[in-house]
Protein backbone atom coordinates (compact mmCIF):
# COMPACT_ATOMS: atom_id res chain seq x y z
CA UNK A 1 0.00 0.00 0.00
CA UNK A 2 1.45 3.49 -1.03
CA UNK A 3 1.83 6.22 1.63
CA UNK A 4 -0.72 8.51 0.24
CA UNK A 5 -3.61 6.71 -1.74
CA UNK A 6 -4.94 8.16 -4.67
CA UNK A 7 -8.46 8.55 -5.68
CA UNK A 8 -9.83 10.11 -8.90
CA UNK A 9 -12.65 11.11 -10.02
CA UNK A 10 -13.82 10.58 -13.43
CA UNK A 11 -14.22 14.83 -14.66
CA UNK A 12 -15.75 14.53 -18.45
CA UNK A 13 -18.84 15.74 -17.29
CA UNK A 14 -21.34 15.84 -14.15
CA UNK A 15 -21.10 15.99 -10.58
CA UNK A 16 -17.40 15.90 -10.58
CA UNK A 17 -16.83 18.93 -8.47
CA UNK A 18 -19.34 17.84 -6.41
CA UNK A 19 -17.51 14.36 -5.51
CA UNK A 20 -14.57 16.15 -4.39
CA UNK A 21 -15.91 18.41 -2.25
CA UNK A 22 -17.67 15.66 -0.12
CA UNK A 23 -14.23 13.54 -0.41
CA UNK A 24 -11.83 16.27 1.10
CA UNK A 25 -15.01 16.78 3.57
CA UNK A 26 -14.91 12.62 4.12
CA UNK A 27 -10.94 12.88 4.63
CA UNK A 28 -11.24 14.78 7.93
CA UNK A 29 -12.93 12.08 9.59
CA UNK A 30 -11.54 10.80 12.72
CA UNK A 31 -12.62 7.23 11.31
CA UNK A 32 -10.50 6.96 8.96
CA UNK A 33 -7.74 7.52 11.06
CA UNK A 34 -4.23 9.16 9.57
CA UNK A 35 -4.19 7.94 5.85
CA UNK A 36 -3.51 10.24 3.58
CA UNK A 37 -5.51 10.82 0.27
CA UNK A 38 -4.94 12.06 -3.09
CA UNK A 39 -8.13 13.20 -4.92
CA UNK A 40 -7.97 14.37 -8.48
CA UNK A 41 -9.59 14.81 -11.62
CA UNK A 42 -9.13 11.77 -14.34
CA UNK A 43 -9.19 12.72 -17.96
CA UNK A 44 -6.95 10.69 -19.67
CA UNK A 45 -5.73 6.99 -19.34
CA UNK A 46 -2.11 8.33 -17.94
CA UNK A 47 -4.04 9.72 -15.16
CA UNK A 48 -6.26 6.66 -14.41
CA UNK A 49 -3.27 4.55 -14.54
CA UNK A 50 -2.47 6.72 -11.21
CA UNK A 51 -5.46 6.24 -9.42
CA UNK A 52 -5.98 3.33 -6.54
CA UNK A 53 -9.75 3.71 -6.72
CA UNK A 54 -12.13 5.52 -8.66
CA UNK A 55 -15.60 7.67 -8.95
CA UNK A 56 -17.75 7.81 -12.03
CA UNK A 57 -20.16 10.29 -11.13
CA UNK A 58 -23.32 11.37 -11.88
CA UNK A 59 -24.48 13.09 -15.57
CA UNK A 60 -25.62 11.91 -18.37
CA UNK A 61 -24.35 8.80 -19.19
CA UNK A 62 -24.33 8.57 -22.97
CA UNK A 63 -22.40 12.13 -22.58
CA UNK A 64 -19.95 10.53 -20.34
CA UNK A 65 -19.33 6.97 -22.65
CA UNK A 66 -18.73 9.31 -25.57
CA UNK A 67 -16.63 11.47 -24.52
CA UNK A 68 -14.64 8.90 -22.64
CA UNK A 69 -14.43 7.08 -26.09
CA UNK A 70 -13.18 10.14 -27.51
CA UNK A 71 -10.58 10.25 -24.80
CA UNK A 72 -9.49 6.64 -25.61
CA UNK A 73 -10.75 6.12 -21.69
CA UNK A 74 -13.29 3.35 -21.72
CA UNK A 75 -10.54 0.33 -22.53
CA UNK A 76 -8.59 1.93 -19.73
CA UNK A 77 -11.34 1.82 -17.31
CA UNK A 78 -12.89 -1.54 -18.11
CA UNK A 79 -9.19 -2.61 -17.69
CA UNK A 80 -9.24 -1.01 -14.37
CA UNK A 81 -12.72 -2.04 -13.45
CA UNK A 82 -13.11 -5.80 -14.59
CA UNK A 83 -9.71 -6.92 -14.48
CA UNK A 84 -7.43 -4.77 -11.73
CA UNK A 85 -11.05 -4.78 -9.88
CA UNK A 86 -9.67 -1.59 -8.20
CA UNK A 87 -12.39 -0.03 -6.05
CA UNK A 88 -15.01 1.63 -8.33
CA UNK A 89 -18.37 3.69 -7.00
CA UNK A 90 -20.48 4.83 -9.82
CA UNK A 91 -23.60 7.01 -8.99
CA UNK A 92 -26.79 7.24 -11.40
CA UNK A 93 -25.03 7.88 -14.17
CA UNK A 94 -22.01 6.05 -12.79
CA UNK A 95 -24.12 2.93 -11.98
CA UNK A 96 -25.57 2.66 -15.46
CA UNK A 97 -21.81 2.67 -17.12
CA UNK A 98 -20.50 -0.15 -14.56
CA UNK A 99 -23.74 -2.41 -15.24
CA UNK A 100 -23.27 -5.24 -17.32
CA UNK A 101 -26.96 -4.59 -19.43
CA UNK A 102 -28.86 -1.39 -19.72
CA UNK A 103 -32.16 -1.59 -20.86
CA UNK A 104 -34.26 1.74 -22.84
CA UNK A 105 -30.89 1.74 -24.61
CA UNK A 106 -30.47 1.85 -28.56
CA UNK A 107 -28.06 -0.20 -29.80
CA UNK A 108 -25.09 1.43 -30.49
CA UNK A 109 -26.36 4.71 -28.61
CA UNK A 110 -23.86 4.40 -25.74
CA UNK A 111 -20.92 2.04 -24.60
CA UNK A 112 -21.08 0.45 -21.14
CA UNK A 113 -17.95 -0.13 -19.05
CA UNK A 114 -19.13 -3.08 -16.97
CA UNK A 115 -18.20 -4.56 -13.67
CA UNK A 116 -21.52 -5.07 -12.19
CA UNK A 117 -23.20 -8.18 -12.61
CA UNK A 118 -26.93 -6.07 -13.47
CA UNK A 119 -29.33 -4.77 -15.50
CA UNK A 120 -30.15 -1.34 -15.22
CA UNK A 121 -33.46 0.41 -16.21
CA UNK A 122 -32.01 3.72 -17.24
CA UNK A 123 -34.30 6.49 -15.91
CA UNK A 124 -36.93 4.20 -14.09
CA UNK A 125 -38.89 7.05 -12.15
CA UNK A 126 -39.23 9.25 -15.17
CA UNK A 127 -37.81 12.20 -16.72
CA UNK A 128 -36.50 15.45 -15.01
CA UNK A 129 -39.92 16.69 -14.04
CA UNK A 130 -40.54 13.24 -11.99
CA UNK A 131 -37.04 14.11 -10.04
CA UNK A 132 -37.55 13.52 -5.71
CA UNK A 133 -35.98 13.52 -3.44
CA UNK A 134 -36.62 10.83 -0.07
CA UNK A 135 -34.96 9.97 3.49
CA UNK A 136 -33.59 6.43 2.77
CA UNK A 137 -32.07 3.99 5.19
CA UNK A 138 -29.44 2.36 4.50
CA UNK A 139 -28.12 -0.32 6.85
CA UNK A 140 -24.69 -0.53 5.10
CA UNK A 141 -24.30 2.76 7.11
CA UNK A 142 -25.29 1.96 10.75
CA UNK A 143 -22.05 1.45 13.22
CA UNK A 144 -20.36 -1.94 11.61
CA UNK A 145 -18.97 -2.28 15.41
CA UNK A 146 -22.42 -2.34 17.49
CA UNK A 147 -23.90 -5.27 18.56
CA UNK A 148 -27.02 -3.95 19.40
CA UNK A 149 -30.16 -3.20 16.82
CA UNK A 150 -32.19 -0.88 18.32
CA UNK A 151 -32.96 2.88 17.58
CA UNK A 152 -29.32 4.07 18.88
CA UNK A 153 -27.22 1.73 16.28
CA UNK A 154 -29.58 3.37 13.50
CA UNK A 155 -28.00 6.73 11.34
CA UNK A 156 -30.37 9.29 10.72
CA UNK A 157 -32.27 8.87 7.12
CA UNK A 158 -30.21 9.89 4.40
CA UNK A 159 -31.16 12.59 1.83
CA UNK A 160 -31.79 10.25 -1.47
CA UNK A 161 -32.29 12.98 -4.75
CA UNK A 162 -33.16 10.95 -7.46
CA UNK A 163 -32.94 13.09 -10.71
CA UNK A 164 -33.95 10.82 -13.83
CA UNK A 165 -32.40 7.98 -12.11
CA UNK A 166 -31.58 4.28 -12.91
CA UNK A 167 -32.28 1.22 -10.91
CA UNK A 168 -31.17 -2.29 -10.78
CA UNK A 169 -34.25 -4.31 -12.09
CA UNK A 170 -31.94 -7.56 -12.37
CA UNK A 171 -29.39 -9.11 -10.34
CA UNK A 172 -26.98 -11.24 -13.34
CA UNK A 173 -25.31 -14.61 -13.59
CA UNK A 174 -21.88 -14.02 -12.71
CA UNK A 175 -19.87 -14.65 -15.67
CA UNK A 176 -16.64 -14.06 -17.51
CA UNK A 177 -17.62 -12.71 -21.04
CA UNK A 178 -20.69 -11.17 -22.20
CA UNK A 179 -23.88 -11.38 -20.73
CA UNK A 180 -25.41 -12.44 -24.65
CA UNK A 181 -28.69 -13.82 -22.83
CA UNK A 182 -29.07 -9.99 -22.35
CA UNK A 183 -28.16 -9.07 -25.67
CA UNK A 184 -31.06 -10.63 -26.91
CA UNK A 185 -33.25 -8.08 -25.49
CA UNK A 186 -34.70 -5.78 -27.24
CA UNK A 187 -33.26 -1.61 -26.25
CA UNK A 188 -30.73 -3.38 -24.50
CA UNK A 189 -26.97 -3.11 -24.69
CA UNK A 190 -24.54 -4.72 -22.65
CA UNK A 191 -20.60 -4.27 -21.93
CA UNK A 192 -18.25 -6.22 -24.24
CA UNK A 193 -16.42 -9.00 -23.22
CA UNK A 194 -13.78 -8.56 -20.82
CA UNK A 195 -11.85 -11.09 -19.33
CA UNK A 196 -13.28 -10.01 -15.09
CA UNK A 197 -10.76 -10.87 -13.17
CA UNK A 198 -7.35 -13.36 -12.78
CA UNK A 199 -6.35 -15.67 -10.31
CA UNK A 200 -5.92 -13.00 -8.08
CA UNK A 201 -9.61 -11.45 -8.63
CA UNK A 202 -12.37 -13.74 -7.96
CA UNK A 203 -15.50 -11.94 -8.98
CA UNK A 204 -18.14 -12.25 -6.48
CA UNK A 205 -21.96 -12.21 -6.20
CA UNK A 206 -23.46 -9.07 -6.58
CA UNK A 207 -25.18 -7.78 -3.16
CA UNK A 208 -28.08 -5.47 -2.88
CA UNK A 209 -27.36 -2.65 0.02
CA UNK A 210 -29.96 -0.74 -0.16
CA UNK A 211 -33.61 -0.62 -1.58
CA UNK A 212 -36.08 2.08 -1.94
CA UNK A 213 -39.45 0.73 -0.50
CA UNK A 214 -42.93 1.98 -1.70
CA UNK A 215 -42.19 2.25 -5.09
CA UNK A 216 -43.46 -0.29 -7.79
CA UNK A 217 -40.79 -3.59 -7.62
CA UNK A 218 -39.07 -3.98 -10.72
CA UNK A 219 -36.77 -7.39 -9.81
CA UNK A 220 -38.53 -10.57 -12.30
CA UNK A 221 -37.56 -13.34 -14.64
CA UNK A 222 -36.54 -15.55 -12.26
CA UNK A 223 -34.79 -13.88 -9.65
CA UNK A 224 -36.35 -14.68 -6.19
CA UNK A 225 -37.12 -11.84 -4.38
CA UNK A 226 -38.52 -13.29 -1.61
CA UNK A 227 -35.56 -15.16 -0.67
CA UNK A 228 -33.46 -12.03 -0.93
CA UNK A 229 -35.45 -10.53 1.07
CA UNK A 230 -35.63 -7.14 -1.63
CA UNK A 231 -38.82 -5.00 -1.07
CA UNK A 232 -39.20 -2.18 -3.45
CA UNK A 233 -36.31 -0.91 -6.15
CA UNK A 234 -32.96 -1.81 -5.45
CA UNK A 235 -30.52 1.43 -5.26
CA UNK A 236 -27.41 0.04 -4.16
CA UNK A 237 -25.54 -2.71 -5.13
CA UNK A 238 -21.53 -3.68 -4.47
CA UNK A 239 -20.00 -6.84 -6.52
CA UNK A 240 -16.65 -6.91 -4.61
CA UNK A 241 -14.83 -3.70 -4.71
CA UNK A 242 -17.45 -2.27 -7.17
CA UNK A 243 -20.28 -0.17 -5.99
CA UNK A 244 -23.22 1.46 -7.25
CA UNK A 245 -25.45 3.95 -6.17
CA UNK A 246 -29.00 5.13 -8.04
CA UNK A 247 -28.97 8.43 -6.37
CA UNK A 248 -26.65 11.29 -5.96
CA UNK A 249 -24.85 11.25 -2.57
CA UNK A 250 -22.56 13.88 -3.94
CA UNK A 251 -25.30 16.90 -4.10
CA UNK A 252 -26.49 16.52 -0.84
CA UNK A 253 -23.57 17.83 1.36
CA UNK A 254 -23.68 14.78 3.38
CA UNK A 255 -20.06 12.92 3.22
CA UNK A 256 -21.61 9.74 5.23
CA UNK A 257 -21.33 7.54 1.76
CA UNK A 258 -18.32 8.68 0.79
CA UNK A 259 -16.42 8.18 4.32
CA UNK A 260 -17.78 4.68 4.36
CA UNK A 261 -16.26 4.44 0.44
CA UNK A 262 -13.30 5.37 2.04
CA UNK A 263 -13.14 2.81 4.29
CA UNK A 264 -13.99 0.17 1.80
CA UNK A 265 -10.95 1.87 -0.36
CA UNK A 266 -8.52 1.46 2.27
CA UNK A 267 -9.66 -2.23 3.46
CA UNK A 268 -9.34 -3.22 -0.25
CA UNK A 269 -5.94 -1.80 -0.57
CA UNK A 270 -4.09 -3.28 2.62
CA UNK A 271 -6.03 -6.87 1.60
CA UNK A 272 -4.69 -6.66 -1.66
Amino acid sequence: MSEVIVIGVVALQGAFHEHLKLLNLAAADEDLGEAGWDFRQIRTPEELEACDALIIPGGESTTISLVAARSNLIEPLRHFVKVERKPTWGTCAGLILLAEAANRTKKGGQELIGGLDVRVNRNHFGRQAESFETPLDLPFLKDENSSTKDSESTPNPFNGIFIRAPVVEKLLPVVQGEQCVEALRDDTVIAPSKQKGSSRHVVQPVEVLATLPGRTKSISENIDAAELAHQGDIIVVRQGNVLGTSFHPELTGDARIHVWWLKQVMYAIRSS
